[in-house]
């Protein structure tokens, strides 16, 4: 019986010391704030990228959206690359996750504004540079008579993944690591028109995510 309760008693203390601990380390972690990692602007991003070139102005949200958003810097751009295809690059950045802000996924925020998804599936992303492939995600989205080819991930903190939920893990972990809860959610689209096949616009989606992957850790910081 004593020996019971002496193991009873050293388990209380030594969840108390645990709990006392880890409030300390809480405590500290959020005087230390966020650690602010070095960045340009994204409206500094190339205007030319491997065989693409921008058409046109970056778009910028209306002010309702933009509230909606609240990213902290965004970009949205048009190119053109070989055989005059078009494509839109958006790339959402948030520079803490720590106020609720954070990356709207696409399977939310399309939806609410009449898309359709369909075609789920994954891509492998081999950057120009010869760095380390990734996995991305790829849809065909729909509103009305526009249909188009969607090709997005989420990057931050040297990485890039396909799934909300590991980037939301990796978050946690980095924001506890390394005091850094930044990140993006970056987003090729490729207008699926006549005569053109869905293979050849994910070609187009491909090709113009592996020309702007290694370019990204200067906005989008490692």
């Amino acid at each position: 019986m004593v020996d019971r309760a002496d193991k009873k008693s050293r388990r209380f203390y030594a969840l108390l010391l645990l709990l006392v601990a880890s409030g300390v380390v809480i405590n500290l972690w959020q005087r230390a704030g966020e650690q602010n990692a070095p960045r340009r602007a994204l409206k500094e991003f190339p205007a030319s990228v491997g065989n693409w070139r921008q058409i046109g102005t970056d778009y910028r949200f209306d002010a309702e959206t933009e509230r909606v958003l609240r990213a902290d810097d965004y970009l949205s751009r048009n190119y053109t690359g070989d055989g005059g295809r078009v494509a839109n690059l958006y790339v959402g950045y948030y520079a803490t996750q720590r106020n609720g802000a954070t990356y709207h996924s696409p399977l939310n925020c399309l939806p609410g504004t009449g898309w359709t998804m369909s075609e789920p599936g994954k891509i492998t992303i081999r950057p120009a540079d010869g760095s380390a492939p990734f996995e991305a995600n790829r849809y065909i989205v729909e509103q009305g008579s526009n249909r188009q080819l969607l090709v997005y991930w989420y990057q931050g903190r040297g990485r890039a993944v396909a799934s909300e939920y590991w980037g939301k893990i990796y978050t946690v972990l980095d924001s506890i690591s390394r005091r850094r809860s930044d990140g993006a959610m970056v987003r090729v689209m490729i207008p699926l028109l006549k005569g053109q096949t869905e293979q050849s616009a994910l070609e187009g989606a491909v090709n113009l995510a592996s020309e702007i992957s290694p370019l990204l850790p200067g906005y989008v910081p490692n």
